[in-house]
């Protein structure tokens, strides 16, 4: 039975390292039939907010990866038998676990100070002996009572090699001594990582866990812990870092990282998974630009890559495009105005579909679609890089004739009317090259430089071209 998990601390945006991270175990479980869990880190209490886990269940539910079992999307109820899904509601399953622990002599109580734990840690090995070791239970329970403050530390006793088969870099050891009695509980009564990451997916029966190669050194501890209990670990899969430009891993010193971010910056969501999916696996037919159902078709779990990947934000635009310009002018021109809705947009065209078939070839992005669109709808307004043309001489000649031929009928301009119009204006005015284009272009778009006159100018009815004629000519004076 394939149970893979998704398991964010929401403490922000969803990062797209997170993302790729959750696209893999998402392919994984539709790949392999298997279920795909959502399960809540949120054991940091300064840190996790629940704006936060909207904000990431918002992100994944904006990139189509929605799971099967965990806090449902609309009201956070839990769905599916393994629950509670968010940590903080887990407190008693580790207290029990813990105890476990405890009593059969795998753990102990320290009761050392931070400070005295600093100064008694081996500098070399980073290992630190507690005095309390061998403390009696019953004694280290009866300081408890009375009030004392300490943690839980797992015992470590082993002299041994612990060996993992990582699906991404085939075998790992790891010598038992890179670790000394580390903490499973803080004195605050709430579990470390470690401890909880280990009891939830053997108690949620996850059988392969995918996640950042910067987990790689928790994984000694975990297999220390699932030893203890006597449970078989998952299947480990440890993916290759994102890294920016500069080779370091990704942050936001290299610009737009979560979800949201590219989200408002127009990105459409089969174009993120697109891209991110090829960082860190390969398709095995070479394409780069994968619609969903090539993804889901192509992807396995025998193609991940071990060294980093670089986030080329160039690339992800140009894949953008590539994915855009898939679309149906139908499905185009709902996409754009969700976009609008989300970004604050509001205007209205008579002629979206044709609209943005004919603005397809110069748009990157949805807000780039958007910016081209604007000046097609009534919200006209001539742009500063516009003004020079306008101090020409012929300018003014140019429009002028083009206000008159607007007039001359009703309704909307044919492809042919136009290009019948602009040579009327090229012999009779005697201009050509930019002191006709550019300043008919104004007159249509606000500026000299732009999309294709011909497909934009029978987008828009002739009585608001002359308006907008009308508007350049009082600037011109």
């Amino acid at each position: 039975m394939i149970r893979v998990r998704f398991a964010p601390s929401p403490t922000g945006y969803l990062h797209v390292g997170g993302a790729r991270t959750a696209l893999y175990n998402y392919l994984t479980a539709q790949k392999l039939k298997g279920t795909f869990v959502l399960r809540i880190e949120d054991t940091d209490l300064e840190r996790s907010t629940e704006e936060s886990l909207r904000m990431q269940m918002d992100d994944l539910k904006w990139l189509g990866l929605t799971w099967d079992e965990g806090p449902e999307y609309e009201t956070l109820k839990d769905v599916g038998e393994y629950g509670p899904y968010r940590q903080s509601q887990r407190l008693e399953i580790y207290q029990k676990h813990i105890q476990q622990l405890l009593e059969g002599n795998q753990a102990y109580y320290c009761f050392h100070t931070d400070e005295e734990v600093k100064e008694k840690t081996n500098p070399k090995l980073g290992h630190f002996i507690s005095e309390y070791r061998d403390l009696p239970l019953v004694e280290a329970k009866k300081r408890i009572e009375s009030g004392e403050s300490a943690v839980v530390r797992f015992r470590n006793d082993k002299e041994k090699d612990y060996k993992m088969n990582d699906l991404v870099r085939d075998e790992v050891t790891f010598p038992s001594h890179m670790v000394g009695d580390f903490v499973i509980f803080r004195s605050n009564g709430m579990p470390v990582y470690n401890f909880c990451c280990v009891v939830d997916d053997h108690l949620m029966k996850i059988s392969h866990v995918f996640r950042a190669e910067e987990h790689l050194s928790n994984s000694l501890r975990q297999l220390m812990i699932y030893e203890a209990f006597g449970w078989e670990p998952p299947q480990f899969g440890h993916l290759s870092l994102i890294l920016g430009e500069d080779k370091q891993k990704l942050s936001k010193r290299h610009g737009a990282t979560s979800c949201n971010e590219f989200m408002k910056e127009g990105y459409l969501p089969e174009a993120i998974n697109n891209f991110i999916a090829l960082c860190g696996w390969s398709s095995p037919s070479g394409k780069e630009v994968l619609q969903p159902s090539e993804l889901l078709e192509e992807f396995s779990l025998d193609r991940f890559a071990t060294s980093g990947a670089v986030f080329d934000q160039t690339k992800l635009k140009w894949m953008n495009a590539m994915h855009l310009r898939a679309l149906s002018d139908e499905e185009l021109w709902q996409r754009v105005q969700e976009y609008m809705k989300i970004s604050g947009e509001e205007f209205q065209l008579e002629k979206g579909e044709v609209a943005v078939a004919a603005m397809k070839p110069a748009a990157e992005t949805l807000k780039e679609m958007v910016e081209k669109l604007r000046p097609l709808s009534a919200q006209f307004s001539i742009h500063e890089n516009a003004k020079e043309v306008l101090t020409w001489e012929s300018s003014s000649k140019v429009i002028r004739m083009w206000q008159e031929l607007l007039s001359e009928k009703e309704g909307f301009i044919s492809e042919e009317e136009f290009t019948s119009y602009q040579d009327r204006i090229k012999n009779e005015c005697e201009v050509k090259g930019k002191f006709l284009f550019m300043p008919l272009r104004v007159s249509v778009i606000g500026q000299p430089h732009g999309v294709d006159l011909q497909k934009v100018v029978p987008l828009i009815g002739r009585q608001e071209l002359a308006q907008r004629a009308g508007q350049c000519l009082s600037a011109a004076t």
